[in-house]
């Protein structure tokens, strides 16, 4: 099990995340946390607020595991939760109907262990394009086909770093855009304005 906990000082008001789920939480297929989710995440975050973020994950986690660990977890205050869960699901041959089932049981565990203004469930990666993933695996759960493709690590399996980055800025642009009122300091962050 992967838990660590660190604040990123800057600016603003304080943003506390929780991270929690599987391998792809967790940093698989980077070298460093500054390089996984939760480093890229609190660094383009940084500019509009001061992150405290906390992880907790387990390689290998499937749905069920995930709100055992959570149910087993302190419970604390969070302003946002991100989970990664789903590809063991998926592995596991459990149906898009039952993982989806899961997932409204962790959010019902979340909101009363955690509090968050914002309950981010990450969609399952695009894992027809998992070259170590044997077909007919690759192909048979389309349903769960996510958004963010290209970018694995050399493992053929998990996100590398420009995976992890482009998640990490589709993450941010949805906490900036979510006014989080159950958090006086969260609903101070601002939304990045889209000037290109």
């Amino acid at each position: 099990m992967d838990i660590r906990s660190l604040c990123i000082r800057h600016q603003g008001p304080l943003l506390r995340i929780l991270i929690a789920g599987d391998s792809a939480a967790a940093g698989v297929g980077v070298a460093t946390q500054a390089e996984a989710l939760a480093g890229r995440l609190a660094r383009h975050l940084s500019p509009h607020c001061t992150v405290q973020w906390r992880l907790i994950a387990v390689n290998g986690l499937e749905s069920p595991g995930l709100l055992a660990l959570l149910e087993a977890t302190p419970a604390d205050r969070f302003d946002v939760v991100v989970l990664s869960i789903g590809v063991n699901d998926v592995t596991g041959l459990r149906a898009p109907s039952k993982w989806l089932q899961w997932q409204d049981r962790l959010a019902l565990v979340i909101e009363r262990r955690f509090r968050p203004g914002l309950l981010i469930h990450c969609a399952v990666p695009p894992m027809h394009r998992f070259s170590a993933l044997p077909q007919p695996l690759r192909a048979m759960h389309s349903p769960f086909q996510g958004s963010v493709a290209g970018g694995l690590a050399c493992d053929g399996f998990h996100p590398g770093v420009v995976a992890y980055n482009l998640w990490a800025e589709g993450l941010v642009k949805r906490i900036l855009a979510t006014p989080m009122a159950a958090s006086e300091a969260s609903s101070r962050v601002t939304p990045v304005s889209s000037a290109a």
